[in-house]
């Protein structure tokens, strides 16, 4: 079992914790003005990157808040957690 660091918990057990998909997708700022295909673009399309890839996560068995992750895809290891009013930290 992996252990998974909430910004306001700590460490906890990944069954507490619920994906919630690529972090730092930015809301369009007229909505209404989209296109249906630019619509089905922002819902849908997503990076899917190999390797380092900034997701958000909610601790839902725990605190139920929302936070953000750096996490190998390769290997599922995390290498950052940060909160959502927080930058994303560079990693070397």
């Amino acid at each position: 079992m992996q252990l998974i660091e909430c910004p306001w918990c700590g460490p906890r057990e990944e069954t507490e914790f619920h994906y919630g998909g690529e972090a730092h997708v930015p809301y369009p700022p007229d909505p209404q003005a989209l296109t249906d295909e630019q619509w089905a673009h922002y819902v849908f399309f997503r990076a899917n990157t190999k390797g380092l890839f900034a997701e958000r996560w909610s601790h839902s068995a725990g605190c139920r808040r929302w936070f953000n992750a750096i996490r190998d895809t390769i290997t599922y290891r995390f290498h950052a957690v940060y909160r959502i009013d927080e930058q994303r930290p560079t990693l070397p």
